[in-house]
């Protein structure tokens, strides 16, 4: 089952996109028109990409038409430039053009090259499709925001209340810590599932560091659906936290799916216990701060399980609504004649 939209580039895309890799070009738009990705636009390389975004980018962004922009910076990797893909969807536009354009975005990655697209920006406002909107991005994705004092004393507080798994269990709820959870959480995970929240990122990975005692969040980024399994550790158990974007009977979809992976006896009794007994505890705290529901929880052995099919079939269920109906078994062959019992 694949939920991609069937529209690839035109042949005059294709060809640009073979230009794009000579370095004259700083950005193009691509926009969907008639069933097709079609060249829309695009701007010449005139000093460094920083001081060109805010030069070359806005004038391509028109309201509420969603569209494409590939951006090249200055960087190069095995000697091709590396770009950033651009997905400008602005929240007021149809929601079939957000759906198809969701659902295209694959196709666009891998007809340009996914390996010359060094980073993605999904931008829902002309604000976030700036040279100042990409730093943001930059910094909440790279860089969670520190700790105040006060953090950090209510941090120092929870690790000296926590003496044993028993006592951590009680504390009051009014503590940041997940209830019913051994471990204080990493706080940046706060910020980061604010990001997940408003769309700037799309996944979010955490783990239990079992000798310091902590809930860590170890990844915040986006992704697509077919670099999660990837995303999956062999030999460690992770919590992971994932937008998966998909259309279902006409409709566009952004499901918040919570995975828990555990790869089956590569990790220690003490690892399977603790992932095990936190699971629902960490999905409460997850569901608090981003003031939404996790859609579904799924529990894998290995990332090669997390397919878009796997996905769609998990949210969407296939319901039987025609059962046979039940058949009364045959008896043992050549039982002879039914025997007639007559009442006293």
């Amino acid at each position: 089952m694949s939920h991609q939209t069937g529209i690839k580039c035109n042949e005059e895309l294709q060809k640009f996109f073979g230009k794009c890799r000579e370095g004259h070009y700083r950005v193009l738009k691509v926009s969907i028109k008639n069933e097709q990705m079609v060249l829309d636009g695009w701007k010449p390389k005139s000093a460094s990409w920083e001081k060109d975004f805010d030069l070359t980018v806005p004038k391509l962004i028109s309201g509420a038409q969603p569209a494409f922009l590939l951006y090249r910076f200055d960087s190069l990797k095995g000697g091709t430039y590396e770009w950033l893909l651009i997905s400008y969807i602005p929240e007021e536009a149809p929601v079939r053009e957000k759906m198809i354009y969701a659902s295209t975005k694959a196709t666009l990655k891998k007809e340009f090259g996914s390996g010359q697209i060094k980073d993605e920006l999904k931008a829902t406002s002309k604000e976030d499709a700036t040279f100042n909107g990409y730093q943001k991005h930059k910094k909440l994705v790279q860089s969670p925001a520190p700790l105040t004092s006060a953090e950090e004393e209510l941090a120092e507080l929870k690790l000296r209340e926590k003496s044993s798994i028993a006592d951590l269990v009680s504390i009051d709820s009014k503590h940041q810590t997940m209830s019913a959870v051994s471990f204080p959480i990493d706080q940046r995970a706060c910020p980061a599932l604010a990001s997940f929240r408003d769309g700037r990122i799309n996944y979010l990975q955490f783990s239990i560091v079992i000798d310091k005692e902590v809930i860590k969040l170890e990844e915040a980024t986006a992704i697509g659906v077919h670099q999660l399994p990837g995303r999956v550790p062999d030999d460690k158990a992770r919590y992971h936290l994932f937008k998966f974007p998909h259309s279902h009977e006409g409709d566009y979809l952004e499901s918040n799916i919570f995975i828990y992976s555990m790869p089956g006896y590569n990790c220690s009794i003490k690892e399977r216990m603790l992932y095990s007994s936190c699971k629902a505890s960490v999905v409460s705290f997850i569901e608090k701060e981003l003031k939404a529901n996790v859609d579904k929880k799924i529990e894998i052995d290995s990332g090669s399980e997390l397919t878009e099919e796997f996905l769609h079939d998990e949210l969407h269920p296939t319901i039987n609504l025609h059962q046979p109906k039940f058949e009364k078994p045959k008896g043992p062959p050549n039982r002879g004649a039914r025997r007639i019992i007559k009442p006293n």
